[in-house]
């Protein structure tokens, strides 16, 4: 059979006398060939029509409406006031005879400081339009100067946000390239290092509109960076307060993990207490108590106006920043955690620093606002007395600050403890209230602390603590009501003055 079908193969035929396999051969070559051929004619004509349907005859090109506007390039004049180099743009609206909007944009041409005039930032930056402005944020991001040619001078000073990007990872704040921060902080000099710790290294840095920042470069520890740069955007990123340190945007970029904040650049309470801001002088009474009481109001709004609050967990003079004009900033949100609605209270591994640490969470790891109220006190007592909250250089019995300032208060020698550097000293009632609010603050049952909205009241009323000749005479107005009411109003004054038998006593021995 198999050789039968060779010898048929193999017979030649009358076409140029080729073997039948062989004419096969060419037949069915042939025919791939036309139908590749058609597939390709079909490819081609079909992509013709396409491009044919795309153009419009000239007839149906519309004609420019009101929304088009012809843009020219201009180069920004050097007359006049110019902040950056930039490109300045002018709209010009052919459809009326309005005057042309001019609109400056800024590139990012900032050189860095080390003359490398190559380098530039790499991302887009911020428009300003005249007869009005644009802000990083919804309003919250303060003003921005808007530049008008019939105008030599700035309506009002730079926003930290004016010419940052308008756009984020994580829908809030802005967000920065890598490039844009070695810029800034001179690729993380060493000169311009104003603090390190365990948890990375803190910069300052000029962004390109000129704004002075504190750039965060958070170390990659197996992977603690990481987690301290979620900690601190979850507590911090959305809120805003007077007394709390903005943060501004943040780089997530490879393995780095940077935050970038507001620049405080008069030092911390430490410094000003304990270190090398003492060379401008001392803070006066008025001034330590100005700076507690914006920690104070920080401290309710995280743990009273938002939800879920927020335990800083790190409250210490090194963590309140101080600004031009003495306010308190609360900085420094690595160890913050979250306590959502009905929780009383989280387990946690205990962080802090020594001597500021409430001893309930230091023995058993409960955590809760009360933590940060203790802390709070301490750093009352610090501010009061000037003295650190741990001081082995002293005698055994001043060593721990709380237990010193309790035993001199039980002595009657309350008067002792100001700080001696303040010049002026306060007056009685006032050093009363400050210190009866810190040994509310530092009651070891954290059941007693009172809260800090509380608190904030506590320093500002005038009428705290209340004289005991006007304890004695409302006790004398409410003579002729039931000894009932009596009893609970003598209740009430307790509660508002002390937390308990101690205090009180302690409170009869400030007079």
């Amino acid at each position: 059979m198999a050789t039968d079908l060779n010898a048929e193969l193999s017979k030649k035929t009358v076409i140029f006398g080729l073997k039948v396999w062989v004419l096969i051969g060419i037949i069915v070559g042939v025919f791939i060939i036309i139908i590749l051929s058609v597939l390709s004619f079909c490819l081609t004509t079909r992509k013709k029509s396409r491009r044919a349907t795309d153009k419009l005859p000239l007839s149906q090109i519309p004609t420019v409406s009101k929304e088009i506007k012809e843009v020219r390039v201009e180069q920004v004049s050097t007359n006049g006031f110019v902040p950056r180099e930039g490109i300045l743009l002018t709209i010009h609206d052919k459809s009326n005879d309005k005057e042309s909007d001019r609109v400056l944009v800024h590139l990012g041409m900032s050189k860095s400081r080390n003359g490398d005039n190559s380098s530039q930032s790499g991302s887009f930056h911020h428009v300003e339009k005249d007869g009005g402005s644009q802000s990083g944020e919804d309003g919250n991001s303060g003003t921005a100067i808007v530049y008008r040619p019939s105008s030599s001078y700035p309506i009002t000073a730079p926003s930290p946000l004016t010419g940052l990007p308008e756009f984020s990872h994580l829908g809030w704040g802005h967000w920065f390239t890598l490039r844009d921060l070695e810029l800034a902080t001179n690729r993380f000099s060493k000169e311009n290092v104003l603090g390190e710790g365990g948890y990375g290294v803190v910069y300052q840095g000029h962004l390109i509109n000129g704004a002075p920042v504190a750039v965060k470069k958070l170390l990659n520890n197996l992977g603690q960076a990481e987690k301290e740069f979620s900690v601190e955007v979850e507590a911090i990123g959305h809120v805003r307060h007077k007394n709390l340190v903005r943060l501004l945007g943040y780089c997530v970029e490879g393995t780095h993990r940077m935050l970038v904040y507001e620049y405080v650049n008069n030092g911390n309470l430490e410094q000003w207490l304990h270190g090398a801001m003492r060379q401008h002088g001392y803070l006066t009474w008025e001034a330590r108590m100005k700076i507690v009481l914006g920690t104070a109001k920080a401290l309710a709004y995280l743990h009273e106006a938002i939800e879920p609050k927020v335990v800083h967990r790190d409250i210490k003079s090194s963590n309140i920043l101080i600004d031009d004009d003495f306010n308190a900033k609360v900085s420094d949100f690595g160890l913050a955690k979250l306590l959502g609605a009905g929780k009383s209270h989280i387990t946690t591994r205990v962080m802090g620093t020594f001597g500021y640490v409430a001893p309930e969470y230091a023995n058993t790891g409960l955590l809760n606002e009360k933590s940060d109220i203790y802390s709070f006190g301490v750093l009352l007592l610090e501010a009061i007395t000037g003295r650190d909250p741990v001081d082995y250089s002293r005698s055994a019995l001043e060593v721990n600050l709380v237990d010193w300032l309790k035993m001199m208060v039980g002595s009657r020698r309350s008067e002792e403890v100001v700080d001696p550097n303040i010049e002026t000293r306060p007056s009685t009632r006032a050093l009363k209230r400050a210190l009866l609010t810190a040994l509310r603050c530092v009651d070891p049952d954290a059941d007693k602390r009172p809260k800090m909205g509380q608190v904030v009241r506590m320093l500002e009323s005038e009428e705290y603590p209340i004289p005991r000749e006007d304890r004695r005479h409302r006790r004398n107005r409410a003579g002729g009501s039931t000894e009932a009411e009596s009893q609970r109003e003598n209740s009430d004054t307790d509660r508002s003055d002390n937390p308990d038998s101690t205090l009180e006593s302690r409170r009869n021995h400030l007079t």
